[in-house]
């Protein structure tokens, strides 16, 4: 069989514009990476230029000093429950929205889209004196509750528009063999559903980890800071140590970088797997 010798112009150029728009979007990382294995002296030398040896020890103390130990845990503290509510809540009211028929369906539905529309600047002093109300001020439910009522719009809308694309037949052959909806939930949509679950676990898992606003004013106890929020005071604290300041910034940023890294290929597989069921 004879090769294509020559690749087209188009072929090349897109190419290479996708090469360009890669290098800048990694460039900033790398440089962050360099700058937190650096020393003082390193830093003064350029942005470039390469240390003597690795400081890792930038790393210990962010860590230590910075008290990344606990804003770090605190973040695990609420990702894990606010993801894990909104995507069993979300597929709940995604199925009802999605093959159910009740009073005011499209009115509700519309509020819910509406509700993904108004910024959380919108509604965060309301929200502040409602959880001094309920006393919740300094809590992780001040943190997790609020966060989860935030995603379940995006949640609903968002399973409810991947289970419309579910084959109908299949369905339609459970009912016919007399399954109920709590059945056909858990046995049929579910399995069919866990790669648009998982992509929502992960844009659910990137919002609430860099989630600044909720956390900055319904918190002031160090003892349940954030990463983000943590990031803002140890920043004042060293502002004139660069390469610590950029190691916390590293602590930051890595949980979900590698998240992602780790999980991209299975959503991939994920994806197609559930596109030939």
């Amino acid at each position: 069989m004879r090769r294509s010798s020559n690749i087209p112009a188009a072929t090349l150029f897109l190419r290479l514009i996708l090469w360009l728009l890669a290098f800048v979007t990694i460039t900033p990382f790398l440089l962050l990476l360099l700058t937190s294995i650096k020393s003082k002296a390193d830093v003064l030398r350029g942005a470039f230029a390469l240390p003597a040896y690795p400081h890792f020890e930038n790393y210990v103390d962010a860590w230590n000093a910075g008290h990344f130990n606990i804003y770090f845990w605190n973040s695990i503290t609420v990702v894990i429950p606010v993801v894990a509510a909104s995507v069993f809540l979300g597929l709940l009211t995604g199925f009802a929205f999605a093959y159910l028929s009740f009073p005011l369906r499209r009115t509700l539905f519309a509020i819910l889209t509406l509700g993904m529309m108004v910024p959380a600047e919108a509604f965060i002093i309301p929200l502040y004196y409602e959880m001094r109300y309920l006393g919740l001020i300094n809590t992780y439910a001040a943190l997790i509750v609020p966060q989860i009522a935030m995603s379940i719009p995006f949640s609903t809308i968002f399973l409810a528009s991947a289970m419309q694309q579910l084959p109908e037949e299949v369905l339609e052959a459970a009912v016919l063999d007399g399954a109920g909806r709590f059945y056909i939930l858990r046995k049929i949509v579910v399995p069919l559903m866990i790669p648009a679950m998982s992509t929502l676990a992960l844009f659910l898992f990137i919002w609430t980890w860099n989630e600044f606003l909720i956390p900055f004013i319904l918190v002031n106890d160090d003892a349940y800071r954030t990463l983000p929020l943590g990031m803002l005071f140890f920043q004042g604290r060293y502002t004139v140590n660069t390469p610590v300041l950029t190691a916390g910034a590293v602590i930051v940023i890595a949980p979900l970088i590698l998240t992602y890294l780790i999980f991209q290929r299975r959503f991939i597989a994920g994806l197609t797997a559930g596109a030939t069921k």
